[in-house]
């Protein structure tokens, strides 16, 4: 065999052995990923609760802002200099008690002279009767002149008339005196005093105020509501059985219980709404006029209704799901339609059955068949419900 045949034959044979090797390489790694395949998934630890079933109420959800039963802008009711000022700003006080002084001896004086002329009305009116009566009994005998008479009779009316002009004039003295003493009218909270000691003050209708004094407790808030929340829960006459919540800006839940005070007489046709006013006792004073407040209405008849913790349910796309762990402890994909809060929970109007088992935490970590290993836990820090049908 020449030179040349002889390279051919070894290029041949190495050619050969290299693609036996890939072959034998290809083949193992085939058999390697099919091995790898065709090993189970294993089941993700998941935190696993049954489904609430509870009977509750619809509750429907405003917003609105507290308001004082009562509020008074102090004015004076009289002239004068304020002497004393007699509590402290934003203090408490009840009804009756001194708020202001404005200097009263000028109105003393009124009520002194007033006393003065009272009693010379009296002595006036007391000559003119007796004097009058004597005349009666003089007229019978034709021992006085008709003219006489008539002006006895005169003086003794103007006596009368003159007396009781002077009551009321020491009457108007006394009231004008006690208007120096300002008072609370009502029992609650003050302000800062807008007027202090040295100010003089001028009564009328344009007076500055004093102070302001707005009712501590009960309070009122007020919100509105839509056509519909009135018309199924607010339009019977048995309003006060009505449940009202109230919660503040700083609170998580309803911390306050209530109950319907008035709904408004007419429904505004721009917005669709009516006004209500709901009544909350306010015996810390902790509600302050002018706060935001939640409120929320319930109505209706209580009805069966199943709940989840919100963190169990996913979104996927413009849908809610949950995972609903079988018999068999595989993740469910399942669909479902929700409605609003109840007590911390989401209410499910459809797509589960009271006592199913979801996933609440871990959610992220199995597929739709997916095996778990299920932790079991309570919904939401609540008892379980009684598996239903």
């Amino acid at each position: 065999m020449s030179l040349k045949g002889k390279q051919l034959l070894i290029t041949a044979a190495a050619t050969l052995a290299v693609a036996g090797i890939g072959t034998f390489t290809a083949f193992h790694l085939d058999r390697s990923s099919s091995a790898q395949a065709a090993q189970p998934v294993p089941a993700a630890e998941v935190d696993v609760a049954p489904v609430i079933a509870k009977t509750i109420t619809d509750w429907q959800g405003y917003s609105g802002r507290l308001e004082a039963i009562d509020k008074v802008e102090v004015r004076p009711l009289v002239s004068g200099t304020i002497v004393a000022v007699y509590f402290k700003d934003g203090s408490l006080v009840k009804k009756g008690d001194p708020l202001f002084t404005i200097d009263p001896r000028p109105y003393q004086a009124e009520v002194d002279r007033a006393a003065a002329q009272l009693a010379a009305a009296e002595a006036q009116n007391n000559y003119a009767t007796t004097d009058f009566a004597r005349a009666q009994r003089l007229i019978t005998d034709n021992a006085i002149a008709k003219r006489d008479f008539d002006q006895k009779d005169n003086s003794a009316r103007e006596g009368v008339a003159n007396l009781k002009a002077a009551k009321a004039a020491l009457e108007t003295a006394q009231l004008n005196l006690s208007y120096t003493r300002v008072i609370a009218p009502v029992a609650g909270r003050v302000s800062r005093a807008e007027m202090t000691v040295g100010n003089i003050v001028s009564a009328g209708a344009n007076s500055a105020v004093m102070t302001t004094l707005v009712s501590v407790s009960p309070i009122y808030a007020s919100f509105n509501v839509d056509e519909q929340t009135y018309l199924q829960y607010l339009a019977h006459d048995n309003k006060a059985a009505v449940p009202v919540h109230l919660g503040l800006a700083n609170e998580d839940g309803y911390s306050r219980d209530g109950v319907i005070d008035s709904v408004d007489n007419q429904l505004d046709t721009s917005s669709g709404t009516i006004r209500v006013r709901a009544r909350f006792d306010n015996k810390d004073g902790a509600l302050l006029p002018g706060l935001f407040a939640r409120v929320e209405v319930g109505g209706g008849s209580p009805h069966a209704a199943v709940l989840v913790d919100d963190s169990a349910v996913g979104t996927d796309q413009d849908k809610k799901y949950v995972m609903v762990v079988d018999a068999q402890d595989h993740a469910q994909y399942r669909e479902v339609q929700l409605a609003g809060l109840h007590d911390g929970l989401r209410v499910v109007a459809s797509g589960l059955k009271p006592g199913e088992r979801i996933v609440v935490n871990g959610l992220q970590r199995v597929r739709p068949g997916d095996p778990v290993r299920p932790n079991a836990v309570q919904m939401a820090g609540t008892q379980p419900a009684t598996q239903g049908s």
